[in-house]
């Protein structure tokens, strides 16, 4: 089911993202994963009305500053351990979604190399206000 099925204010939406965003972090509930950081890639999608994210002067403060993703991903792993990747997509997504110009978000979590059978292991959430 595509995004826009879910929430038809998203088709006047301009999507803004951080692709592979990867990280090496505290993350896992077993006491291997609690000794050693874990390759975590992240992704983010936010959903941004387009009558507040289209430019007229070309100016960076009429659209959302992607700096704004990673700085404040960043900003959420530097709290410490996380047990969850389930945790880690929730607290990404409400700090995403309390900034002003963002309708909706989506963020997914993926840890590769758990499984030598698989590619990764993850997390997706999707959220509109």
């Amino acid at each position: 089911m595509s995004s826009s099925a879910l929430d038809p204010l998203l088709l006047t939406c301009r999507r803004v993202f951080l692709r592979d965003y990867e990280v090496w972090i505290n993350i896992g509930v077993h006491d291997h994963e609690k000794r050693a950081e874990q390759r975590v890639i992240i992704n983010v999608d936010l959903y941004v009305p387009l009558s507040v994210s289209t430019p007229t002067a070309d100016e960076l403060d009429e659209v959302l500053d992607y700096d704004f993703i990673r700085r404040t991903v960043a900003g959420r792993l530097t709290q410490g351990h996380i047990h969850l990747q389930e945790t880690l997509c929730d607290d990404i997504l409400t700090l995403m979604l309390a900034h002003p110009k963002v309708h909706a978000a989506r963020v997914s979590t993926a840890k590769p190399g758990v499984y030598a059978d698989a590619d990764a292991v993850g997390v997706e959430t999707f959220r509109s206000k």
